[in-house]
């Protein structure tokens, strides 16, 4: 859960959606990291790939990028 109520609606049923993308990803590519471990799973399986967390209402479906990141190998630290 977000902590902060949607700009749009103003509902309080903000939440974060991490997705992936990477060139070597193969399947996991463009995919919503849907369980606990899966992106330190990913990050030891993969050189390097960005994770997208996007802020999303549930309630109007308004969305915003909050943040970027970048994973894998090359990034473990």
């Amino acid at each position: 859960m977000a902590p902060n109520r949607c700009p749009v609606c103003g509902e309080d049923n903000v939440r974060y959606v991490s997705y992936v993308y990477g060139d070597k990803l193969g399947q996991a590519n463009g995919r919503v990291i849907s369980y606990e471990g899966e992106l330190e799973k990913l990050g030891t399986m993969h050189d390097e790939f960005t994770r997208y967390v996007v802020e999303v209402c549930l309630d109007c479906r308004w969305n915003h990028l909050a943040r970027h990141e970048l994973h894998g190998r090359r990034h473990a630290g």
